[in-house]
């Protein structure tokens, strides 16, 4: 009886840890299959998710291959009379413009490198199809676009240069008694007007195409009026050409290449000569900011100081060649006047206003300067101790290196304010501009800067394309 109930009662356990086994696999079943459901989907919605950001970064990817395609449909649309401009002969039928390699595509915009009857030129478009701007309305309503005469043309292409520059005809009026910028229908009027016939529907809607982007509006009316901007030297279609100028550099310590810039005056081909050379470039900085803020009815803000938007000509001329964050006073103003609730809402890249807490609104009126900027980003970095080395103790360096703190530091040091009359700015500027100015006289150097670059025997007019 013994054993046999020992071998009962032994079974009986056994059946149940049986049971119990074959239970656990069964779940162990269930929630491994529910586990491995789980990571398939999570892996399904990965890799789609991952297929999709690939396509759109590649939509934006640089290639060579996609660029020449770009130029070839221009071509086609040229061919078929479409569109035109001064450089489409040369670019589509004879050959003597050269593709070189893509530079960068940005939120549509398309930068490609080439070559211009021997010449390096930047070729530009805000987007990459001439069917993806606005047509010019008017030609809608116009059985033929040679019933458009030239003062037509002058009428729409300053009104949508106004436009695009923030300038409201009105406002023009009312302040544009000294300024440049103030006689947009002069400096295009006079080039268009002296064209005997009417123009095509192509030179219409390629104009149109190329007003329509802000940087090429900036460029082609400030190009009359300042040395410090990129050259425009011709256009087909909606692309435009402008002068090619190696940009700055965050990671190089003088910023700009110096090697590529050959200037007479220099006191050898020494490490202080560079230093001699950056000090030119500092002034010529200091030229185009009061050229900014002086030379134009209204002051021109730049929003996106940085190296790469930057570059220098041969004789250290210093060029904005990216103005697509610059903007003239009126258009400031309404891009600053916004709701917040402190300072760090008045915040528009480079450009600042504070914050009214009364009114929870931005104040319309830019805190700090285009030069305060150019002090913190650009002054600072050239002339800190670390890259003076020895020569950091010297009288007028310390003189300099103070004159920058200052001026990159302080908000009223530089902000031309209305109950002074801008008078800290401008003592900021004459102070580093003095310093400068003997710092070359005692290396030996001459300040006085040097001509523009142009392209010989080419001259892009406003219909010229």
């Amino acid at each position: 009886m013994l054993p046999g109930g020992l071998t009962s009662g032994g079974g009986g356990r056994g059946g149940g840890l049986c049971l119990l086994r074959w239970l656990g696999l069964r779940l162990w079943s269930r929630r491994g299959t529910l586990v491995f459901a789980l990571l398939w989907f999570g892996s399904w919605l990965f890799l789609n998710g991952l297929v999709l950001v690939h396509r759109s970064i590649l939509s934006d990817y640089c290639t060579d291959d996609k660029s020449k395609r770009i130029l070839h449909r221009l071509c086609l649309e040229f061919g078929e009379g479409s569109v035109t401009g001064d450089m489409c002969e040369d670019l589509c039928v004879l050959g003597l413009v050269e593709y070189k390699r893509c530079l960068y595509y940005e939120n549509g915009k398309k930068v490609i490198e080439a070559r211009w009857r021997g010449n390096p030129i930047i070729l530009k478009s805000k987007l990459e199809n001439f069917s993806s701007y606005e047509p010019l309305g008017i030609l809608d309503y116009q059985d033929t676009a040679e019933e458009l005469s030239p003062l037509d043309v002058v009428f729409y292409a300053t009104l949508e240069v106004r436009n695009s520059l923030g300038l409201a005809e009105e406002v023009e009026e009312e302040e544009g008694g000294g300024g440049n910028n103030s006689s947009l229908a002069r400096l295009w009027g006079e080039k268009l007007k002296t064209r005997d016939k009417s123009y095509s529907r192509a030179e219409l809607a390629s104009l149109w195409s190329l007003l329509q982007q802000e940087e090429y509006t900036f460029l082609r009316v400030l190009q009359d009026l300042s040395t410090h901007v990129a050259k425009v030297l011709g256009s087909c279609g909606h692309f435009y050409a402008v002068e090619y100028l190696s940009a700055g550099h965050a990671w190089d310590q003088n910023i700009f290449s110096l090697e590529e810039v050959a200037v007479s005056g220099l006191q050898g081909q020494s490490r202080w000569a560079a230093r001699e050379m950056v000090h030119r470039i500092a002034l010529s900085f200091l030229d185009m900011v009061w050229h900014f803020d002086h030379d134009f009815t209204h002051k021109l803000h730049l929003c996106d100081i940085k190296p790469e938007n930057f570059a220098i000509r041969k004789d250290l001329t210093v060029v904005a060649i990216d103005v697509d964050m610059a903007f003239f006073e009126p258009k400031m103003r309404d891009i600053l006047d916004q709701n917040c609730s402190s300072d760090d809402d008045c915040n528009f890249f480079d450009c600042s206003s504070r914050c009214n807490l009364n009114t929870r609104r931005c104040s319309p009126r830019r805190r700090n300067s285009n030069l305060q900027v150019i002090c913190e980003k650009i002054f600072r970095p050239w002339f800190s101790p670390t890259l003076l080395g020895a020569k950091a103790g010297l009288p007028l360096q310390v003189e300099l290196q103070r004159a920058v703190q200052e001026c990159s530091e302080t908000d009223e040091g530089v902000e031309e304010r209305e109950d002074d009359e801008g008078r800290g700015g401008r003592d900021v500027h004459q102070r580093l501009l003095n310093i400068l100015t003997r710092l070359l006289q005692e290396g030996g150097a001459s300040s006085e800067g040097g001509g523009t670059w142009e392209a010989k025997g080419h001259t892009h007019t406003a219909l010229n394309f």
